[in-house]
Order: structure tokens, then sequence, then C-alpha cells
């Protein structure tokens, strides 16, 4: 069974490299790689991706006209899906070489699930191992799965509770999510979300009834870092704004299919909350006082009141 692996890519170059090396090293051949370019200025690139191209079939490059941005390049990435399954990896992040065959065999136990969530580790822009508050909170916010005698193990997980313990706290790492080609490209990503597109399809498909599984099995390695595009909305606290606008959004459309305590969840979204809380002394020590600003709003927020009333 064939994986596409779609590369929406903008950014640093060595870290992708890693990447795609990393996409290169899986243990099982079943991949394609499609790299879409979203113009990042660097004259290496285009000759990079095409002298590996003409080493390997499997790997396809193309290179937008026009910069897209973050969102518009993963809508855009979707259009290249071939086979029945899909990550959109990130241009930073890193493939164990198990990752390709652990993502198969969770879809030939599930085939019926829509979403795979394999096992993750986090490590920072050194490479080194990363552990910091957000990816704890992740670890407390993920469902247990245990395999028998120390092994690694599965477990599915669909409907209101899903989505309730998704609300808690986003444990997803987006980069690392298999999809189920079919229903990713019939739902896609919902437009003018740079933040939590994931998070959005994610729940977008399980409001459709579909499935979620969680495989511990350690496969992917997500790259946490202070330079990150994410790490600099959140000390802005402009990601906040997204969050808190989309929470209360998806509450009123779990409220419109009866999934009332997923909607109280969503009002909540302390997880999100607690996050921005944990960023305010940073950004105070940094006199990003448009951040202090977005931040202590969020936090004090009533809940299901929009930011921009």
């Amino acid at each position: 069974m064939t994986v596409d692996v779609l590369f929406p890519y903008y950014g640093d170059v060595a870290m992708m490299k890693q990447a795609v090396e990393s996409v290169l090293g899986q243990t099982s051949s079943d991949w394609t790689l499609t790299v879409i370019d979203d113009g990042y200025p660097d004259e290496s690139v285009p000759g990079y991706f095409g002298a590996l191209a003409a080493q390997d079939s499997r790997i396809t490059y193309r290179r937008n006209e026009q910069n897209l941005g973050a969102n518009g390049n993963y809508r855009k990435a979707l259009t290249f899906v071939r086979h029945e399954l899909a990550v959109v990896m990130g241009a930073d992040d890193v493939m164990l070489d198990n990752y390709i065959e652990t993502v198969v065999a969770a879809h030939q136990q599930f085939p019926t699930a829509q979403i795979i969530q394999p096992g993750v580790e986090v490590i920072d822009e050194h490479n080194q191992h990363a552990m910091g508050l957000v990816d704890r909170m992740k670890r407390v916010y993920a469902p247990r799965v245990h395999g028998s005698k120390g092994t690694s193990g599965r477990r599915l997980l669909s409907g209101e509770p899903l989505a309730i313990s998704l609300m808690r706290g986003n444990w997803l790492y987006f980069p690392s999510v298999c999809w189920k080609s079919d229903a990713l490209v019939a739902m896609n990503f919902r437009e003018g979300l740079n933040v939590v597109q994931d998070l959005a399809l994610a729940l977008d498909l399980v409001k459709a009834g579909g499935a979620l599984v969680v495989d511990n099995t350690v496969c992917f390695q997500y790259r946490r870092h202070r330079e990150s595009d994410s790490s600099w909305r959140a000390l802005e606290g402009t990601r906040f704004i997204e969050e808190h606008d989309f929470f209360t959004g998806v509450a009123r459309e779990f409220d419109a299919i009866g999934w009332r305590r997923a909607a109280r969840t969503a009002r909540l979204h302390l997880s999100s909350r607690l996050n921005a809380a944990t960023l305010l002394p940073r950004a105070w020590r940094t006199k990003q006082h448009t951040g202090v600003r977005n931040l202590r709003e969020h936090v004090l927020a009533r809940p299901g009141k929009p930011t921009n009333e």
C-alpha cells in the first residue's frame, strides 16, 4: 500500500533536506513524495529536488508561481493525492525509518478509520529531544494506549467522546498524522485558518462520523523551535484570537448536532487559555505590548464571546 507524502515547503533549507532524507530512509519503499515549494527564496532548492527526482521516480517537485501562504499551500497539496493514505508532512520534521510501515499497519487493522495518530517524540532546532510545557500537557490530554507485555498498541476513538478529548487539549501532532485520502480530500482544510487548520479538519471528519486510531509506536519526530511561525504567533497572541473564534464557532456546530458536552468543553477551551497564560510573562519581558494585550484578553474572555465583539 502506497502512502502519499505531501510536502508543502517554505523554510530552512538544511532542515528541509533532513526531512526529505528521512523519507528516503524509510524501511518501506511504498511511498511517493510530492514537494510543493511556496517560492522559498533559495536558488539551490529547485536543483536539489531536480537531482532527486531524476534519480527516483517516486519524487515530484512543483514550485508555486506566487506565494500562497501556509493554508493555501496545504490546500493545493491535497490536489496531488493519488493513493489510499496521505500525510501532510512538515518541512522541518523527521520521519523515523518505521513511519510508513507503522501507519500502514494501523490502517490495515482499522481500515475504516480516517485519521491515524502514531507515536511522536519532540525535538528542537538542534535535533535534541525536547519536552516543554505544551508537549507535557499533550501527553496529559492524549488517550492512554497500552500494548500487551510492553508492546505497542492501538486504540480506536470516535464520536462525541473523541471531540471532547480534543477540545480539552489538542494532543494531535498534525505533520505526523496519516489520513485516509478520500476523506481528507473530500473534507479539505477550512479556508482562512493558519493555526488550527489541522484541528478543524480532524473535528470536521469526526462530526461527519469518522474515527481516529491512536498508535503508540514512536515513528516520527516533531520539531518545536522558538523561531517557528507558530511560536511567534503564540507570543504575539494572534494565534489565540484565531483559536478563541474557532472554539466559539465549533461549539455552535456541536450544539447543532446535539453534542452538548463537547460544546461546553469547546466554549471553555481551558487548555488554550492556560497556554496563553504561560506566555504572558515572556511577552511582558520582551515588551510585546500587543501580545500582552491579546494574551490577557484570551485568558480572561468570557466563554463563547467572540474576541472581535
